[in-house]
């Protein structure tokens, strides 16, 4: 199906310098507050909310499966929350979407930190984690799209693929916030670690909402969404418009993230659990995992600048084919329990498979759909893939293990989580040079 954009190529090129720093700057450090709040919760299920919320007398891994059911929980909330976010995004425009996402995800994320465990009022502890999960979804929703059209809709569009590759910055950002959070907190004695220092974490989020909700409020408006709005092309219904213009590349837009998404909740939060699992000290990996993360953050803006010469697909390719090349040697380099090479595993893991699909992701996934329904379109397809990948990944992860206690299963869901992508790839068309 042939997509026609609204063409701004003109008035996007002519922003000036300092106006697109300036939204770059507030979009990547805004998505860095949000994502932060998101990302905390992978980290405490992956090291503690097993044994808080989830207690299990036998095999910790049970426990550890609760929690990281109650995070697949938070993926399951995503699509309802790109929806609204997406008709709010394409309706009213992507700044008031933003801010509202912030106050959600600010207000889960240190009500969490306020929880009582489950040695204190039993299962309600689980069933509030839950619900607090739920609406920490529901937020991060919203919150890709908007984060990604506000700087992708006012870059120029022969550098659209390295300005939206920035947008990844404030979630990498988030992730390495989140880990040297918990890695702070693990200095503390381990029984005060598991009595109340593993709540710090959560509610420090307060300062970070505060300072995220400032920042958004500073942020202009998408160029685009004001073109389309000026024209009167914006559209009453966009969620259904979206589904009913752009069904291909919405399903193009899930299974490029079946691979991207999957992997780096293997190589981020399952890997935690497997280097547990083995023996490897919890500091060793999440410092690790942050070395991996600020690697990456740095690989993504080359690879989406990368995309803005040879272009979008070819990119997309490299690391979706190196994802499949790369789960045996990332457990076996793990298993060998030297720091180097554990650090070695979670760099190429993260920043040359993960970082070339997300540093080209934005750019790609924005250039299927038109401005008017642009923001409903990319939440759709990219949360509700998330379900599947990001949020099923940890958990069938740690349940192979659980039930071989080897590696090798999780190697060979790795490779399939990488086939389905490759496959998309073969039937998405390249929109480099495709106008806005």
């Amino acid at each position: 199906m042939a997509t026609v954009h609204t063409s701004t190529a003109e008035t996007s090129a002519a922003m000036p310098d300092r106006t697109l720093r300036r939204i770059v700057i507030a979009s990547v450090a805004g998505n860095a507050m949000e994502w932060y709040d998101f990302f905390v919760y992978g980290t405490a299920a992956a090291l503690v909310f097993g044994s808080l919320f989830f207690p299990a007398n036998a095999d910790p891994l049970i426990g550890t499966l609760g929690a990281f059911a109650a995070f697949a929980m938070g993926f399951v909330a995503r699509p309802l929350g790109g929806i609204v976010f997406g008709h709010i995004g394409d309706r009213y425009g992507r700044r008031a979407s933003l801010v509202w996402t912030l106050l959600i995800m600010g207000f889960a994320t240190f009500g969490i930190g306020l929880l009582p465990t489950y040695d204190h009022v039993g299962l309600w502890a689980p069933v509030a984690l839950v619900a607090l999960r739920l609406l920490q979804g529901i937020a991060s929703g919203g919150e890709w799209g908007g984060g990604v059209l506000m700087i992708s809709e006012n870059a120029p569009p022969e550098k659209r693929g390295y300005y939206a590759a920035w947008s990844q910055l404030g979630v990498g950002g988030g992730f390495v916030l989140s880990s040297a959070a918990f890695l702070a907190v693990q200095a503390l004695p381990h029984d005060q670690f598991i009595s109340w220092g593993w709540r710090l974490p959560f509610l420090a989020s307060i300062v970070i909402f505060a300072l995220g909700v400032y920042i958004r409020h500073s942020l202009p408006e998408s160029r685009d969404f004001e073109n389309a709005e000026e024209a009167g092309k914006t559209s009453h219904m966009p969620v259904l418009e979206a589904i009913k213009r752009h069904p291909k590349e919405i399903l193009m837009a899930m299974g490029l993230r079946v691979a991207e998404n999957g992997g780096a909740y293997i190589f981020l939060a399952f890997s935690l659990v497997y280097g547990k699992f083995i023996g490897i000290p919890n500091s060793t990996m999440l410092t690790g995992v942050m070395l991996a993360m600020v690697v990456e953050m740095i690989a993504m803006l080359l690879w989406g600048k990368l995309s803005d010469r040879i272009g979008r697909k070819p990119v997309y390719m490299i690391g979706a084919a190196s994802l499949a090349a790369m789960a045996f040697p990332f457990f076996w380099l793990l298993d060998t329990h030297s720091t180097p090479l554990i650090w070695l595993a979670l760099v190429l893991g993260t920043a040359v498979c993960h970082g070339a699909m997300i540093g080209t992701l934005p750019a790609l996934v924005g250039e299927l759909f038109s401005t008017e329904v642009r923001y409903s379109g990319v939440a759709l397809g990219h949360e509700v893939a998330s379900i599947f990948a990001g949020g099923l990944s940890p958990l069938l992860a740690t349940a192979l293990l659980s039930h071989y206690h080897a590696s090798w299963p999780v190697a060979v869901f790795l490779i399939a989580l990488s086939l389905v992508t490759v496959v998309t790839l073969r039937f998405t068309h390249e929109t480099r040079h495709q106008s806005h």
